[in-house]
């Protein structure tokens, strides 16, 4: 049993606390929302990372420890998140809960209150972080961003976004640039962060065993010290371009397996519960699942691809594709995929197809609630969409998805760009 309450504590301070005895342990967020900005990105990105390194009470990563220790070994860590146009940033902490801990104890009161001290309390003068933790924090976040290139599906991916929404605030990573990070200073990152502390809409979230009053109350001391600046909402959205002709991005680098990265927009986004099932519908129908056209397709029967998958954002109204192939067998992948699309446009969805992607759906969104983690991203990307659909309302949008449904929503997408990473010698776009 699951109840959740949604509460302002303060002006722009919205608490989501969602009361169960499912879990041995509870988890606790904090978290600012900031509209993506290459100005603002890399130092949002940065100062979590900088004020968990340790508070004036805890002023290292060892008494820190030491403190969290106590608490039966409680965590908590920096997070650095994108959803849709939004940069979420803040810190998310797990521990024991307290239904299994002896009356005397509350260890969600001192949980909010070490989470207090790290945004609150950093260790330093006013006006100043500790320089020691500025630059291994840089340094780490300059390696963070230096390491997409590890992962090649992953870095074409970023390279078709950064291409495909040049300009746009989605085509913003969420770490910012590496020169946007060699930059910040001590003194240009601490008037970020008391602009963020009079300034951004903070999002907290309970889950455990208790009662709302008790999460709003422990909130509310721990934030006490917090400035009651205006906290102006960021909720907001880009309109996707209109339909233009394909645009086609690629780079050359040593690499044994071309990679093909495709990106398609909507109209207009997806949240609203019934649009947003259709789209996961036709998303897994399309490539989201190992049922899905791409796979079995482009995939198994023809082996065009090592793997084929497709990826929507329903906040910005976004389909990606995600493909490894031979470089010399660039264009029949290409041409197969948008085959695949077409055959979603003609409705030539097998029922068996359109069940399976329904089951898919289905069992993700009820996996959803038997996971922590899960659930606290699932209820942020709702907090940044403006809605407060819980996933069982989207789950019963899901059983009620038509063929023609998913037949609109593939009707509804262009192709807006493509994406080839290839080798040295690869093949021409």
């Amino acid at each position: 049993m699951m109840e959740r309450k949604h509460r302002e504590l303060l002006p722009g301070i919205q608490l989501t606390a969602v009361q169960t005895n499912k879990f041995k342990t509870c988890l606790l967020a904090m978290t600012f929302l900031q509209p993506l900005s290459t100005e603002t990105a890399a130092m949002n990105a940065l100062l979590p990372a900088v004020l968990r390194r340790g508070t004036r009470q805890h002023p290292d990563m060892e008494t820190m420890s030491a403190a969290l220790d106590e608490l039966y070994g409680g965590v908590i860590e920096p997070t650095v998140r994108k959803k849709g146009e939004t940069q979420c940033i803040g810190f998310v902490g797990s521990f024991l809960d307290d239904v299994y801990l002896p009356e005397e104890f509350n260890v969600l009161e001192s949980a909010a209150k070490i989470m207090g001290e790290i945004l609150l309390e950093p260790v330093g003068e006013p006006g100043t972080f500790e320089e020691s933790y500025l630059e291994s924090e840089r340094a780490n976040q300059i390696n963070r961003i230096r390491s997409r290139i590890n992962d090649k599906q992953q870095y074409a991916t970023y390279r078709l976004i950064s291409q495909m929404c040049s300009g746009e605030a989605y085509g913003v990573d969420k770490l910012g640039e590496e020169a946007e990070v060699a930059a910040i200073t001590g003194e240009g990152l601490w008037q970020r962060y008391e602009a963020l502390l009079q300034t951004a809409p903070i999002e907290l979230y309970y889950c455990g065993s208790a009662p709302v009053e008790r999460v709003e109350a422990a909130m509310k001391t721990a934030l006490s010290g917090l400035p009651q600046g205006m906290r102006k909402c960021v909720i907001g959205r880009e309109e996707n371009p209109p339909c233009q002709a394909p645009r086609f991005f690629g780079d050359s680098m040593d690499v044994s397996q071309g990679k093909l990265s495709m990106g398609f927009r909507l109209d207009s986004p997806c949240t609203e519960p019934k649009a947003a099932a259709s789209l996961l519908m036709f998303n897994a129908i399309f490539g989201g699942s190992t049922n899905s056209k791409l796979f079995m397709n482009v995939r198994e029967r023809l082996s065009l691809c090592y793997y084929a998958n497709s990826m929507a954002d329903k906040q910005k109204g976004i389909v990606f594709v995600s493909s490894g192939v031979d470089f010399n067998q660039y264009e029949q992948a290409r041409d197969e995929i948008l085959a695949q699309l077409d055959d979603c446009r003609k409705g030539k969805i097998e029922v068996v197809e359109l069940e399976s992607a329904r089951r898919y759906v289905v069992n993700n969104l009820r996996t959803t609630v038997d996971a922590q983690g899960r659930l606290e991203d699932y209820w942020l990307g709702q907090a940044t969409s403006n809605r407060e659909d819980a996933p069982d309302v989207l789950e019963q949008a899901v059983e009620e998805v038509t063929l023609e449904e998913v037949k609109k929503v593939a009707q509804r997408l262009w192709l807006d760009s493509v994406y080839f990473l290839q080798g040295k010698e690869g093949a021409d776009l």
